[in-house]
């Protein structure tokens, strides 16, 4: 997956995530699309910035899915779940994908 940005897969997992969960109906199914995008990442930070930083950013991907949940009380679901993604998309971008 090296050609893919761990930006993208990081924040493709929050939104596809929270989307399985919602379309499915099976929340439990959202969170197998979210750990697999976040093993995903977590293999290739820790591939191109070391392991402290693989799990530094892993500690904010999984930051992200629980402050959706406390943004999403105050400006809906998808804003939230779209705010969050942006956010670990930066931080993953400026962390470990800058160094390509």
């Amino acid at each position: 997956m090296s050609g893919v940005p761990t930006s993208v897969v990081a924040a493709s997992g929050l939104v596809g995530g929270y989307g399985v969960a919602r379309w499915t109906g099976k929340r439990p199914l959202g969170g197998v699309a979210l750990a697999a995008a976040g093993a995903v990442a977590a293999k290739e930070w820790q591939e191109q910035a070391g392991t402290r930083t693989a799990v530094a950013l892993s500690g904010a991907y999984v930051a992200a899915f629980v402050g959706s949940h406390l943004l999403a009380k105050k400006v809906g679901a998808w804003p939230s779940v779209f705010a969050v993604a942006g956010g670990v998309a930066v931080v993953s971008f400026v962390v470990a994908d800058r160094r390509k």
